[in-house]
């Protein structure tokens, strides 16, 4: 705790809402900006740039790196997958009326593949901006945000369906409910041999293997709602706590460390890992924070997780 630093950086007028985050190509990170309909960069020398979409009711939710060298990010309130370029050229695909899309990510394959909210899908853009949409085998699933996962396939947390799915690159989709009942799955990531995820209602990270074998961590403050999750490079996993207002950390064996934020009620949402192990999450006050770990935090994992 006493090697953990925490500071703040003003992004953002409080109303844009900055809301998911990602590392781009660049080196800089790109953020969403949920209330403005905008997308905010921030270079490493600490320059801002800011970019309004075409769409006031856009509700931009997660930004992820594309394979072309852009960023990609989801349009939940018009129904599109929007792409911006490291020079901020802005461009746009059209998914079917009332997919609210979510989650996004770049999979194995080479394609983006979204998360459909409203849908009951999930779905996959190629480069070319062809779209395909899978049906997940669950009603009101409420699909909420997706993960390239270690075994070559995607994994997306059904929010309102209590489970986890493994998505193939065919489309084809197995559903894992979770053990414990009414958890609300949000976040979800990729780490070494398995997937973290977060369950908001319940309190509690989860960890998924490929074969389907899920383990639960109760968080020490059950009303925390945790809310996104990220890997780190030694093994476990960073999450935010929406009603905690701290950030978290699960090592591989699960064990849990909190850390206050310095603003209360910051609404922390997306993270992100910097290339120098440094952690960044998007406050919906209007700035970022900056989580400097303690040096066990940065180093390689000293075994597999299983």
């Amino acid at each position: 705790m006493t090697h953990t630093v925490i500071r703040e950086i003003p992004l953002t007028d409080p109303g844009a809402g900055p809301y998911g985050i990602t590392v781009g190509p660049d080196g800089a990170l790109w953020v969403t900006l949920v209330h403005a309909g905008g997308i905010a960069r921030v270079a490493p020398d600490g320059d801002v740039r800011t970019w309004s979409l075409d769409a006031p009711e856009s509700r931009p939710l997660i930004i992820t790196p594309g394979p072309d060298g852009a960023l990609w990010f989801t349009r939940s309130g018009d129904d599109r997958l929007g792409r911006i370029t490291t020079e901020g050229d802005l461009s746009a695909v059209a998914l079917p009326a009332g997919t609210g899309p979510c989650g996004v990510v770049t999979g194995p394959d080479g394609a983006l593949w979204y998360a459909g909210m409203n849908s009951d899908s999930v779905g996959r853009v190629d480069a070319d901006g062809t779209v395909a949409t899978f049906p997940l085998p669950v009603t009101g699933a409420y699909a909420s945000m997706m993960a390239a996962g270690p075994d070559g396939a995607l994994w997306c947390t059904l929010n309102q369906a209590n489970a986890i799915a493994r998505v193939g690159t065919d489309g084809d989709v197995a559903v894992h409910p979770l053990p414990t009942e009414a958890a609300g799955p949000v976040g979800v990531a990729a780490g070494d041999g398995a997937v973290w995820f977060v369950e908001i209602a319940a309190g509690q990270l989860g960890r998924i293997d490929p074969e389907g074998r899920i383990e639960e961590y109760a968080l020490p403050d059950r009303s925390a709602r945790p809310h996104a999750i990220v890997a780190d490079p030694a093994g476990g996993a960073w999450y935010t706590e929406w009603g905690g207002n701290r950030i978290g950390h699960v090592d591989p064996d699960g064990r849990i460390e909190t850390y206050d934020l310095p603003t209360p009620a910051a609404e922390p949402h997306g993270l992100a890992v910097a290339p120098d192990g440094t952690v960044w999450t998007a406050l919906e006050i209007g700035r970022l924070a900056q989580l400097t770990p303690p040096p066990s935090r940065l180093a390689p994992p000293s075994r597999p997780v299983a």
